[in-house]
């Protein structure tokens, strides 16, 4: 797609493509594992439970063992970042 050792300057190349040029060189960070289970484990929750909300999630979560220190989406007080990767960002509809 982009060749960093073409003739073209990588912002041509990228603005022909059209695609920014700094996400040529975004590296996306790998999500650790453990995080990833536990986001898996709080859809699971949120499938079975759809109308619980973060407390219930939470007390849920800690009733299985599990420590929330500034943990996963809002559902479960933390960060934004967490929750666009889960299914359960909004547990309810939009209007």
């Amino acid at each position: 797609m982009i060749d960093r050792w073409h003739d073209l300057p990588v912002a041509r190349q990228a603005r022909e493509l059209g695609i920014s040029r700094g996400s040529v060189y975004y590296l996306p960070r790998p999500v650790p594992a453990a995080d990833l289970a536990l986001m898996r484990r709080i859809d699971e929750l949120h499938l079975e439970y759809p109308f619980a909300g973060s407390r219930m999630l939470r007390d849920l979560l800690a009733g299985e063992g599990t420590t929330l220190a500034a943990c996963m989406s809002p559902l479960v007080g933390g960060s934004r970042s967490r929750c666009r990767r889960t299914s359960a960002s909004r547990p309810w509809r939009r209007p």
